[in-house]
């Protein structure tokens, strides 16, 4: 059932499987953002990532265009703010794609058409990104003599350092197919195929232990980059531990060795 009341340029919704969708919803203007969209996604993200109902999310958008950046009347508002103004305008975004890529939930992003700026910093917090082969992608910000500072920790994270070095610079506009490449999508479809690709994804995800996958998720963050050493190899043996006795893991361990689904493959039934 959904949340919203109201038409908004931001829409949320979670249905019986416990998937939440946050959908960008200004197509007119390719849903482009500014300051109170960033604060209504940055209230959803923090909703979904509250609510114990919800299994998943994905971050969607109405149109042709998943996002094109940020939007004219909005950078119109900055080019008159102070230094100290715009570092808290800027702070606030950095907050919503704080939030989004923190979520405790497996987070999938759904691109069609142009994602510019910072839409692929949107992209790039997601866990999983599947976009359209005809989608295209531009780190524009240096063409107005600006830079992608707030979203350059998650772009260069999914992308890598020497890539990032190349499309910062250049603001060249790539493909899905590089993108694909390069890391910053998961895969790249038909846009006939990208909802059913999703649910496929979403399926698989339903199937495992929603702890588990939360888990699984801040693992991935904690040991990416971290030296494998004596420390590292203790902190994750003490992890799986701590799992294993778990109420989750309990069921879970119990349920497979007596042949008999799992608590949350009956809820999702």
């Amino acid at each position: 059932m959904s949340t919203s009341s109201t038409p908004s340029t931001v829409l949320y919704d979670v249905d019986a499987r416990g998937v939440a969708t946050v959908t960008l919803n200004n197509p007119q203007k390719h849903n482009a953002f500014d300051d109170a969209m960033i604060e209504t996604l940055t209230g959803y993200f923090k909703q979904a990532g509250a609510d114990n109902k919800v299994r998943a999310l994905i971050l969607k958008a109405e149109g042709k265009s998943f996002s094109a950046g940020a939007n004219l009347q909005w950078m119109q508002r900055m080019a008159e703010y102070s230094e100290s103004q715009n570092q808290q305008d800027a702070m606030a975004l950095a907050t919503m794609l704080q939030t989004l890529y923190s979520l405790p939930k497996p987070t999938i992003a759904r691109v069609q058409g142009a994602a510019f700026g910072g839409a692929v910093g949107l992209i790039a917090c997601c866990d999983i990104a599947i976009g359209s082969r005809l989608s295209k992608f531009c780190l524009s910000e240096v063409r107005i003599g600006l830079i992608p500072a707030t979203i350059a920790p998650y772009v260069i994270e999914a992308m890598g350092a020497r890539v990032c070095r190349r499309y910062f610079q250049t603001a060249e506009v790539f493909s899905s197919h590089r993108a694909r490449r390069l890391g910053l999508l998961s895969e790249a479809v038909t846009e006939d195929e990208l909802d059913t690709t999703i649910d496929d994804v979403i399926s698989q995800i339903l199937k495992n232990g929603p702890q588990a996958v939360g888990e699984a998720k801040t693992l991935v963050e904690y040991v990416a980059g971290v030296p494998i050493d004596e420390s590292l190899m203790k902190t994750t043996s003490q992890w799986i531990a701590k799992v294993r006795v778990s109420e989750e893991g309990q069921q879970g361990l119990n349920a497979f060795l007596q042949k008999q689904p799992a608590p949350w493959l009956e809820n999702n039934a």
